[in-house]
């Protein structure tokens, strides 16, 4: 095998034969873990819960109701296959002008109509994935940077970074002040990369915050945008989680905090959007870039023919973004149910004494394991990920994966699943607290733990992760569909 992998190296090219991808990850043990050995409350009710996957699938049943009532809106319906061949034959990489439209308005809603947003600037993409990459392909050079605020989402080193070459510098956020992001952490890690002969191009925010669950205070958008204008780079702000805030404060989009600053220069501000989260089609893989600048826009389109929305579900999804009535109630109603799950998952933790970081968005809870931990180290985090995969049968990713500052936190996350099986992963939980407090209960946890998966991990040390883009990625190699998924 070894001599065969490096054949290859030697006849393909250096892209497709290296780790950027970050398949190969060691992390990827808890999504095989799951993947071989998956949860059903009856069919295999000693399985892996799988608490690694961002996914928003408390609504669907709204979504499936209004396909239901809208059958004209599929051309794979015998009440819409008139509009088949329109729908089938080719069309331009700018898009279904109804589809733009919808998604612009729907943008708009979202942000509670406090902004407006043109639909010929929006560019379509092959899910988030594919506009944050065209986005660095549009912004930077190979070897450039884009500065990201740490814990950050661990695909990002994949999507920014694998094809473009770009660096991701990360800006330390610490617990101490809930993971804010301060004017002193940017300041230090454009220095870090000056010293470094890193040329910095921008500055990539995740609003809400995966895997924190937080939004971005007006006060701090705006520092970010002072910040920016003064060192003349790149803004990003990925807003795919906007429509999942079910608790104070809410979400101020970039596009709102703009109009508010009539000096900023727009031609750095750009917008990552897709429906993945806030509708949960994850599957349906709609991106959309929104820039501010006309020749990124140009640059973005014409790049979009490489990963294009199908005409199929920009059709369908044209016209159900486009009943207002639908989309009103969906949006209340998964606010709620999204607030009500939260409430399970971190009120059930608070019972046990595990904190968890205050947030009002997302799918996911960021755990506060600290307590649980050997050490106050890295090590000791992934030994804990190793009992919680092996031994409690839970699938969450720890902090390391997010490049946080700090061991001992791990994102858990509650959206994917029916409260039977959020209740039976509230005891395995319970389970843990209780073997990680009992001297006597960890002799037969050990034991047991060394008969199962071994999972081999590797782990930088801080200064590494500081300069260092990591290549992981929770995307599994494997066939399974939830593995499939961006995370």
């Amino acid at each position: 095998m070894e001599l065969m992998l490096r054949n290859q190296e030697q006849i393909l090219s250096k892209i497709a034969t290296n780790d950027g991808h970050g398949e190969n990850s060691a992390f990827f043990d808890g999504w095989k873990a799951y993947d071989t050995d998956p949860y059903h409350p009856t069919h295999n009710p000693n399985g892996v819960i799988q608490m690694g996957l961002a996914e928003n699938q408390l609504s669907l049943d709204l979504v499936e109701e209004w396909v239901q009532k809208n059958q004209k809106a599929s051309i794979c319906t015998a009440e819409g296959a008139n509009q088949f061949k329109d729908i089938a034959i080719y069309q331009d990489y700018h898009g279904l002008p109804q589809f733009k439209n919808a998604v612009a308005r729907f943008m708009e809603r979202v942000r509670g109509n406090r902004v407006r947003f043109d639909p010929d600037r929006v560019v379509m993409s092959g899910g988030a994935t594919g506009a944050q990459e065209t986005l660095a392909f549009c912004l930077a050079d190979p070897g450039d940077a884009l500065l990201v605020p740490t814990p950050y989402y661990p695909a990002n080193d994949r999507d920014l970074t694998w094809r473009t070459r770009v660096q991701l510098v990360p800006v330390i956020c610490e617990s101490s002040n809930d993971f804010k992001i301060t004017r002193d952490g940017l300041e230090t890690a454009y220095k870090k990369a000056q010293e470094a002969n890193i040329k910095v191009k921008g500055l990539l925010l995740n609003n809400p915050s995966n895997p924190l669950g937080t939004v971005l205070e007006r006060e701090a958008l705006a520092e970010a945008l002072s910040f920016i204008n003064e060192k003349k780079i790149h803004l990003i702000c990925d807003e795919i989680y906007s429509a999942t805030v079910f608790d104070e404060p809410g979400f101020v989009s970039i596009a709102e905090v703009v109009q508010e600053y009539p000096d900023c220069n727009l031609d750095l501000i750009h917008i990552v959007y897709s429906l993945s989260k806030d509708l949960g089609f994850p599957g349906f893989r709609v991106g959309i870039i929104y820039s501010y600048n006309d020749v990124v826009v140009n640059c973005a389109r014409k790049m979009s023919s490489f990963g294009l929305v199908s005409t199929q579900t920009q059709y369908l999804l044209a016209r159900m973004l486009s009943d207002e009535v639908f989309v009103d109630r969906f949006l209340a109603e998964s606010s709620r149910r999204l607030a009500s799950r939260h409430g399970l998952l971190s009120q059930g933790l608070a019972q046990m004494g595990i904190g968890s970081l205050k947030s009002s968005a997302g799918l996911y809870c960021w755990m506060d394991l600290r307590r649980l931990l050997k050490g106050p180290t890295f090590e000791a985090e992934l030994e804990l990920w190793r009992v919680v995969i092996n031994d409690v049968k839970i699938n969450v990713s720890p902090g390391a994966s997010f490049h946080s500052s700090e061991p001992g936190w791990f994102r858990v996350c509650f959206a994917n699943m029916d409260d039977d099986t959020m209740q039976v992963a509230l005891t395995r939980i319970r389970k843990l607290v209780i073997q990680s407090i009992s001297p006597e209960a960890n002799a037969p946890r050990k034991q047991c733990r060394r008969s199962k998966l071994e999972i081999s991990l590797s782990f930088r040390r801080l200064d590494e992760i500081m300069m260092t883009p990591h290549k992981m990625s929770p995307h599994s190699p494997m066939s399974s569909p939830l593995v499939r998924a961006r995370t």
